[in-house]
């Protein structure tokens, strides 16, 4: 007898291997409960994990060679001594570049002629220190003969003119008013700074105070009270001089809104 098959093209097989949607999300749902909640709770930990690092990470990894201080770089000092800044930050090859980098900065900034400090890591072992110094505006001459230089607020600073050269005035003494106009031009005016050669506060016989601020080509004489905008007002005139071909050996600020040119 004769036994006829078909192909059956159209029919499916049920597969071998893996699991169909249907049963992958029938087998989800029946998934035990204890297993559920052991999900939740690691998951829970994983990201909480992630967002308690910044106090638990660098903790853990001060602990590794990989991340100890292997060199400190200075930025923005020109007068402070690195033997004495790397004395005052205290940091060695068996400390972390992860440690708190407050105190570091706060322990620096102590040194006189440091004004501000910032201090940040580079990894894996660099640290990284940038210093705003207290620069000098003047040099004092003291009662000794000896130079001091000075900040703009009249502070000595601990740094010696013949070891650390320095192109600013001279002045007979560290006033105030005086040292706070010379650092205003010196941030404003830098060009203009470069030319005064000595400043100094004066008490003529017959007037107020005044001062005395003596330029590479003449001086300028102005009333302690001065501004810095208001000091710049000798650059139109000198340069309308220029012009003329007119040579002044002083120009007068003492009066209001005039600059007075007295010529040879």
């Amino acid at each position: 007898m004769a036994t006829s098959m078909s192909s059956g093209t159209d029919s499916e097989t049920p597969p071998k291997h893996g699991r169909s949607a249907a049963s992958a999300g029938a087998s989800e749902s029946t998934s035990p409960l204890w297993w559920r909640v052991v999900r939740v709770l690691l998951l829970t930990i994983a990201v909480g994990g992630v967002l308690g690092s910044p106090w638990w990470g660098p903790r853990a990894l001060s602990r590794l060679d990989f991340f100890h201080v292997r060199r400190v770089v200075f930025e923005g000092m020109r007068y402070t001594p690195r033997a004495e800044a790397l004395a005052l930050l205290k940091v060695d090859t068996l400390q972390s570049v992860w440690q708190e980098l407050p105190p570091l900065a706060e322990r620096l900034a102590s040194h006189p002629l440091v004004a501000s400090v910032t201090v940040d890591r580079q990894l894996p072992g660099t640290m990284v220190v940038r210093v705003q110094e207290r620069e000098p505006v003047a040099l004092v001459r003291r009662k000794t003969g000896r130079l001091e230089p000075v900040d703009g607020a009249g502070h000595g600073l601990p740094i010696d003119p013949a070891q650390v050269p320095m192109d600013v005035p001279l002045s007979a003494s560290a006033d105030s008013a005086l040292m706070h106009l010379l650092e205003g031009l010196r941030n404003s005016e830098p060009g203009l700074f470069a030319r005064v050669v000595s400043a100094d506060r004066v008490k003529p016989a017959n007037g107020p105070n005044e001062f005395r601020i003596k330029l590479d080509a003449f001086l300028v004489r102005t009333s302690p009270e001065v501004t810095v905008a208001r000091f710049k007002d000798i650059l139109p005139v000198e340069a309308d001089l220029a012009r003329n071909r007119l040579r002044a050996v002083e120009l007068d600020l003492r009066f209001r809104n005039q600059v007075i040119a007295r010529q040879p």
